[in-house]
């Protein structure tokens, strides 16, 4: 029998919104007391306008009705009720690094917290993505190094011809899964999360049961529920994967073979950084993009300076607007065959024959065999649909009670550390405090060699934000060739660049290419969490030499103008009228009783 869920507030206090069009909109459904005013919500990083009714713009104002007392919210269900007492106050279906930080932080939060994992802790991130990526990230960065000559010769160095023991190198990957896997794992034991080995799903309202499937299964009761099942490499139609001549990321990791030529279908992060390690090894690289340009998701610029770099000095070429509609495995001595078709016109083009072919056209959401059903949500495109506190929402656009979903299963932003974040937001909820993320605020980062990293906007997206609200967008850039840090590494390749409202320093987005990118990208990513304006970061100060300094030439040379920066200065100047007309009454006041007084004496005497 199919559930029928009814809610109301205990509390009539509600939380209201304003935007710059004067519109309103009251958050009557938030289930949590809210006792944080505008400033500390920009200070957790929330966004104001993530809020329903507002529009993107530093003038957003939010007004807070303090509640009084702490909102209940009341579920009336027929058929398979919520529990009265519960096993657990947080169960979390899925150990990956979403999972992960969600536990951790409810441990934090004095919360008992168990955590269902039906494969191995650390789930995909972990065991088959940015951490063994990233191991053979390291091994192609030094390869690189050692192969160029002219950049040895540079600091004065003589190498020998520089060669890998590809085993020795699948080992460093694995070896450093294992040990992240482990250290995660422990972590949770350490804390007292109970870890529940099983597949999990959700039996009905505060109700999950695991176990193997069909065979002995556990139900146990929550207060509330995560589903945090990550995602799995994604293969189009009419691409057969056979684990060794046509792999995904899964399989490249594992790096049982150094193909001689290898097509990467997709030219996203996840094929730019195989096609590093590849070429490294010594292997040449074909990319198929079905797009017009390679890099895509990236902004333009920096795509076009990183083509300059990553892709044309080295052993590759692409295929641009095109897909690769059938790829068929090696075969009996015959090679991989690629049949491309016009992505326009859906024409035939041409048929590649290459030793292996690795499909890297992105992830998709893992989140079948849930239980969704019971508790009457549907996905969309296989994602879970949440609203912007990452709770569930079901078939008829009403909110599931006590049900959340985050990371790459809900598709907000699919990548490992958004879905941590997610996952502390959530328990923050749940002990009580309002939050939401800012997702304009998570930075990202491709581990190429130079590295590329971009939180906020790209300028194609800022503009038009711009042309639809109104206001003006400027550019700021400076070069790592102006870094000394940069030039003793001899990396002085690279540009920074810095998207931004003229008129009040709102920071719309900060793109970085160059030496150690990833890590320079998380002073412009806190500076939006936080809403910190340009012409207040500028005054930060860097230790020199560093690369850091690139990020703040680059603040500095931005150009803010306008009304905001002159509030402060209108703000002085008011409080110094205010004391000077205060200082002329008081003087006035007393000179008028100075004269009174000798005017009273003058009297006195003469009578």
């Amino acid at each position: 029998m199919q559930s029928s869920i009814s809610l109301s507030l205990s509390s009539a206090s509600s939380i209201t919104v304003r935007s710059d069009s004067g519109a309103t909109s009251t958050a009557s459904d938030l289930f949590f007391n809210t006792n944080t005013t505008p400033k500390q919500l920009r200070f957790c990083g929330l966004r104001r306008e993530a809020f329903a009714g507002c529009k993107s713009s530093s003038n957003n104002a939010v007004v807070f009705k303090q509640l009084r007392s702490k909102p209940k919210v009341f579920a009336s269900l027929s058929g398979n009720g919520a529990p009265k007492s519960f096993d657990y106050d947080l169960v979390i279906i899925g150990a990956g690094v979403g999972g992960h930080g969600a536990a951790l932080h409810a441990v934090e939060k004095g919360l008992k917290t168990a955590i269902i994992e039906g494969d191995v802790v650390g789930g995909s991130c972990v065991n088959r993505g940015c951490v063994p990526s990233k191991a053979l990230l390291a091994v192609s960065g030094r390869m690189r190094e050692l192969q160029n000559e002219q950049h040895m010769k540079s600091f004065g160095l003589q190498v020998a011809a520089a060669g890998y023991d590809r085993q020795g190198v699948a080992n460093h990957a694995e070896g450093l899964a294992t040990k992240i896997r482990n250290n995660l794992t422990n972590s949770l034991k350490h804390l007292g999360v109970d870890i529940l080995t099983g597949v999990g799903s959700v039996v009905g309202p505060q109700k999950v049961k695991y176990g193997k499937v069909g065979v002995s299964e556990t139900v146990i009761t929550a207060k509330d529920i995560i589903i945090a099942t990550g995602s799995v490499p994604f293969v189009p139609k009419g691409v057969e994967v056979d684990g060794k001549t046509v792999i995904t990321s899964d399989h490249a990791l594992k790096l049982e073979t150094v193909p001689e030529w290898i097509v990467i279908v997709g030219s996203g992060y996840i094929g730019l950084e195989f096609s590093d390690v590849y070429t490294a090894l010594g292997s040449e690289v074909t990319f198929v993009e079905a797009l017009d340009q390679l890099m895509p998701g990236f902004d333009p610029e920096i795509g076009k300076l990183a083509q300059r770099v990553l892709i044309n000095p080295r052993k590759i070429d692409y295929h641009t607007g095109v897909f690769a509609t059938k790829i068929t495995p090696a075969k009996d001595g015959n090679p991989v065959r690629i049949e491309l078709t016009d992505a326009k016109t859906k024409e035939p083009k041409e048929t590649l024959e290459v030793d292996a072919a690795l499909i890297a056209t992105g992830r998709a959401p893992f989140t079948q065999g849930l239980g969704l059903e019971n508790v009457n949500v549907e996905t969309q495109r296989g994602f879970i649909p949440v609203d912007e506190r990452m709770r569930v929402i079901d078939s008829k656009g009403e909110l599931v009670p006590h049900l959340y979903c985050i990371g790459d299963a809900n598709g907000k932003m699919m990548l490992a550390h958004a879905a941590s974040a997610q996952g502390i937001s959530v328990v923050e909820q749940v002990s009580g405090k309002d939050h939401i993320l800012n997702h304009l605020s998570i930075p990202a980062a491709c581990f190429t060699h130079p590295e590329i990293s971009m939180v906020g906007s790209t300028e194609p997206q800022a503009r038009e934000k711009a042309e639809k609200e109104g206001f003006e967008v400027s550019i700021a850039k400076t070069s790592f060739k102006a870094n000394t840090k940069a030039l003793a590494e001899n990396g002085g390749e690279g540009i920074a660049k810095l998207i931004y409202r003229p008129d009040n320093g709102e920071i719309l987005g900060v793109h970085i290419f160059g030496m150690h990118a990833a890590d320079l990208i998380h002073e412009a990513s806190n500076a939006i969490a936080l809403g910190t304006r340009i012409q207040d970061i500028k005054y930060a100060v860097h230790a020199h030499p560093t690369l850091s300094e690139v990020i703040d030439e680059l603040f500095k040379s931005a150009k803010v103008r306008g009304k905001a920066s002159l509030v402060p200065q209108l703000i002085s100047l008011i409080l110094q009228w205010l004391k000077a007309t205060f200082l002329v009454r008081l003087l006035n006041q007393l000179q008028y009783k100075l004269v009174r007084g000798s005017d009273q004496e003058a009297v006195d005497r003469s009578g």
